[in-house]
């Protein structure tokens, strides 16, 4: 048998400086960030003591839907991610603007969200500073680095997610040395809310907990900067989600046995509560400095997926081309970021983080329901090169969680994401209109 050949060299304006490590680590720092750092409370308050079972559970879903991505990026390797799949899939200029209209709309909406929580309790263990003031300033800050070229973010964001890790590690070992000396309530971890049954709240602190795995998907909008993507992708997804999930199950273990869930519940720095109460000596300053970085690298993670999605937009043509221009000497997108920097700038200061994460949940289920279905449909486009193939029933468990997930949406979060919708249509509109005349203006020249 002749080994499968491997596309190395497939022409690409961008540059292919992403390796396997690299990629692992990317996956991993955005999946192992402000997610566990500040809505473990709320999974908490949802649950109850046993924390890592919406944890566990949320895993299971995401890799149902990874499973599909994995396959269509490997297929189709270009930016855009499941905006370019919606594209084949479905023949449609408008559901594919829609797709990544959602995609893009849910990535400039967390990235809003985790400047808020960046500027929120964390940072005022340090100074105290009006929010929406620090997070217009920590979106700056993240837009610059990210400008710098996709290589210098992600080498920070390697420095980052060692950070973070280290954060939830201490959380683990904090819990360790509390049952070590006789206290905690192991108990707890199989305790439930008593106003509910336990299925109804896995499943509704589940929603929350997917929050936190999310992360995953902005992975396939930098598909054309990895070196051998049909080979490292797979390996580097699925590695990285194992692993942020036997670290999110540890850690909501560990806050289980340390600090009741009505205490977790009421803190917006729930972590920070774990320090507290372990009382080892660990100075709250320290461990707000890693949740801090950790919610930084969760930010910068997420505004390269949005420029890069930006940019693989507009070079299809569902955004304006002004959008694709390139940095000649960084070869960074560099219209496609300050764009979305600007629209998250004026998000900030319309919502809340618990808000803002229920909206990005919710856009990004439009986005999986869609890459779930294209995967399928996918199926007879044959390509000449080898890809990833998911096992079919995948795509169709990941469809039913989907739909399961949609049912827990509050009334308020369908009204928002339906606002960033209409946003979504008309601006199409325009775009639209933007093409039809500038093709006439050319036929008449």
């Amino acid at each position: 048998m002749t080994a499968p050949q491997i596309d190395r060299t497939s022409p690409t304006p961008l540059k292919r400086a992403i390796t396997g490590k690299l990629l692992f680590v990317f996956v991993l720092g955005d999946v192992l960030g402000a997610g566990i750092y500040a809505l473990v409370g709320e999974v908490a308050g949802e649950v109850g003591g046993a924390v890592w079972v919406p944890l566990a559970v949320a895993l299971a879903m995401a890799m149902l839907t990874a499973a599909s991505s994995a396959e269509l990026v490997t297929k189709y390797p270009r930016a855009g991610g499941a905006a370019v799949f919606a594209a084949r899939a479905y023949r449609s200029s408008l559901v594919s603007f829609l797709v990544g209209f959602c995609m893009l709309a849910a990535g400039v909406t967390s990235a809003a969200g985790l400047a808020l929580a960046f500027a929120g309790d964390y940072l005022g263990v340090f100074i105290e500073v009006p929010s929406i003031t620090a997070a217009i300033v920590f979106l700056v800050v993240v837009a610059a680095l990210n400008a710098r070229g996709i290589t210098e973010s992600l080498r920070a964001n390697v420095v980052m997610t060692v950070i973070e890790v280290s954060g939830l590690i201490i959380i683990v070992i904090l819990a360790a040395l509390v049952l070590g000396r006789g206290d905690g309530a192991p108990e707890r971890v199989i305790e439930f809310q008593q106003d509910t049954t336990p299925a109804l709240a896995i499943l509704s602190a589940a929603l929350l907990a997917f929050y936190s795995f999310v992360g995953f998907e902005t992975s396939a909008n930098i598909a054309e900067e990895v070196e051998d993507v049909r080979r490292v992708y797979p390996r580097a997804l699925f590695t990285a989600l194992l692993t942020a999930g036997l670290v999110y199950v540890l850690v909501g273990v560990a806050v289980s046995i340390v600090v009741p869930p009505e205490q977790l519940s009421a803190s917006s720095g729930p972590l920070l509560e774990v320090v507290r109460v372990a009382d080892v000596g660990i100075p709250p300053t320290l461990f707000s400095a890693i949740a801090l970085i950790a919610v930084a690298n969760g930010a910068l993670l997420t505004m390269i997926m949005a420029s890069r999605l930006t940019y693989g937009m507009a070079r299809e043509g569902l955004l304006p081309p002004a959008l694709a221009k390139v940095l000649p000497g960084r070869q960074s997108p560099w219209a496609a970021i300050v764009a979305p920097t600007a629209v998250a700038v004026i998000l900030c200061a319309t919502g809340s983080v618990a808000a803002l994460a229920e909206t990005v949940v919710l856009l990004l289920l439009f986005v999986f329901v869609s890459t779930n279905v294209a995967v399928l449909v996918l199926r007879r486009d044959q390509v000449a090169h080898d890809h990833f193939r998911a096992p079919a029933v995948l795509p169709i468990l990941a469809l039913v969680t989907c739909g399961l997930l949609l049912t827990q949406q509050s009334a308020d979060t369908w009204i928002r994401t339906g606002i960033l919708l209409i946003v979504g249509l008309l601006l199409y509109g325009l775009t639209r209109i933007v093409s039809v005349r500038q093709l006439a203006s050319s036929q008449v020249n």
